[in-house]
């Protein structure tokens, strides 16, 4: 995703607020104001101190030394309950929204971050460069050790900035800094309310950052060590990032829905999952070139694209505008309607892939497509997630049933079926049921194509084979319409005719 681009005509008309959080900071705080380079800001500077209900004079001394800093607007603000240094954060990135501001930067009140380095921050940011941009003291190596960093400090962050990169797939060079610039369009599509108080709330707001599609840029910051006093305990820190990291993972598998991670813009499609047994791979498989194709909730049109290129004559239904050029037709209509549309025809194959989990009344487009499309020679593909999953009894067992982003517990989901349930419904709306086959879970679109996913990959493919009922992921069902009624009626009407 590309950054929001601010108006480039004029920067100097951008509103920049210089967001100082500040706790028992009154033998810094005074400095930290007076080294800020206000004639270097560009745009429309102004700074807002909060005080985070601080034990010492910081709140007074500040409001004291606010002429330091040579801006016209300055604020001082104090919460009469302490709030923790992300719930600080939060505050002035509301205030930040609420008062129209362009962008955002965070400054610490006691000093580790040099205000000096405000502009060369802010720069890409209001330019329209990035979304973020984030001081690093990482980048010029052995800086930060040079200037004062503990050893212990370096290490700690070196390890878990490479565990981030690996899980996150990022290359940062550092993920612990506390000096940001962020555009306020930004923090808007990302849901930093949900974050924690604590200090890992950095953590938080990157990966939501990264999972919105926005960028994020490093620059070069000196370190600076002096006698300020560090809240932060190390190991419940570095406890905290792995398990925020590592959740946000499963998340993004589907396996465990956390709200703050959820920052998906609405109409998402799933990916094709091709190279490995899959639906969509046996779906291509079983649709012979030059069939006549009807794709429900066709989507962005991966599957019907793939269709198209080997022939397929292929009409595309589904309640978003058509995502592709690869079909010869298409029709925009809600499946979850109680009709479906007039002039839909007949077709060799009808494919409803992922599509039935998130209907009302999967019954109603059964009935309704066998009443409208039958004909003996058409097939019916249906696939679905499998409730009855091991790893769904797993959860059920230990008291979890964890909606996620996609996977089998995908929120959208409004009905779910087992084997046995998805055959009895098909059954009772009269259909003939040709071959019902078990999909193993897509380990290759988790890990991606390496040994250890094949050998994964091979041995849940056996078991789905072996037991389909409990290691299948997917349910994927071949099936034709048995005649209507009103057409068995009729045959019956012109062989006693005759």
């Amino acid at each position: 995703m590309l950054p929001f681009r601010l108006d480039m005509k004029d920067v100097s008309d951008k509103k920049v607020l210089i967001l100082i959080v500040a706790y028992n900071a009154e033998k810094t705080i005074s400095s930290v104001l007076s080294r800020i380079p206000a004639e270097q800001i560009p745009g429309h500077a102004e700074i807002l101190v909060i005080d985070d209900s601080s034990a010492d004079n910081t709140f007074a001394i500040a409001q004291m030394n606010a002429g330091v800093c040579h801006l016209p607007t300055v604020t001082v603000l104090r919460n009469p309950v302490n709030q923790g240094y992300g719930g600080n954060q939060k505050i002035g990135y509301q205030y930040a929204i609420e008062k129209g501001f362009d962008v955002v930067a965070l400054l610490h009140g006691d000093g580790q971050y040099a205000p000096e380095k405000l502009p060369e921050l802010i720069k890409p940011v209001i330019e329209g460069d990035a979304d973020a941009c984030f001081g690093s003291r990482m980048m010029e190596k052995g800086a930060a050790l040079k200037h004062g960093m503990p050893l212990y400090k370096y290490v700690g962050n070196k390890i878990l900035t490479c565990f981030q990169n690996t899980m996150l797939k990022t290359h940062f060079t550092e993920f612990h800094s506390g000096y940001r610039v962020y555009a306020v369009d930004a923090l808007k599509k990302v849901p930093f309310r949900y974050n924690t108080n604590d200090f890992h709330f950095d953590t938080e707001i990157i990966i939501q950052f990264l999972m919105a599609g926005l960028s994020i840029k490093e620059i070069p910051i000196p370190t600076y060590y002096g006698d300020e006093i560090c809240y932060v305990n190390g190991l419940a820190y570095a406890w905290n990032v792995f398990r925020v990291t590592m959740s946000s993972r499963i998340h993004r598998m589907g396996l465990l829905f956390q709200r703050k991670y959820d920052v998906s813009p609405g109409n998402v499609h799933y990916d094709l999952k091709l190279g490995y047994l899959s639906s969509h791979s046996l779906a291509l498989d079983a649709v012979p070139a030059g069939a006549g194709v009807l794709d429900l909730a066709s989507g962005a049109g991966f599957v019907a694209g793939k269709l198209a290129e080997k022939g397929c004559h292929v009409t595309g239904v589904d309640m978003y505008p058509a995502g592709c050029s690869c079909f010869e037709k298409f029709i925009q209509h809600d499946l979850d309607s109680p009709e479906l549309p007039a002039d839909l025809g007949v077709y060799d194959y009808i494919l409803a892939l992922d599509c039935i989990e998130h209907l009302s009344s999967p019954e109603h487009l059964v009935a309704n497509l066998r009443q409208k499309c039958y004909s003996e020679k058409t097939r019916v593909i249906i696939s679905t997630p499998n409730i009855g999953f091991i790893i769904t009894r797993l959860g059920l067992l230990i008291g979890q049933f964890n909606y996620g982003i996609e996977g089998i517990l995908d929120l959208t989901h409004k009905r779910l079926f087992t084997f046995s349930s998805l055959r009895r419904l098909l059954e009772q709306e009269g259909c003939r049921i040709h071959s019902v086959r078990g999909v193993p879970p897509p380990i290759p679109k988790a890990l991606g194509d390496s040994f250890i996913s094949r050998f994964l990959m091979a041995l849940s493919s056996f078991m789905a084979w072996l037991r389909p009922a409990m290691f299948s992921y997917q349910i994927f069902i071949e099936c034709s319409f048995l005649p209507p009624l009103d057409r068995l009626l009729a045959r019956t009407i012109e062989s006693s005719s005759r």
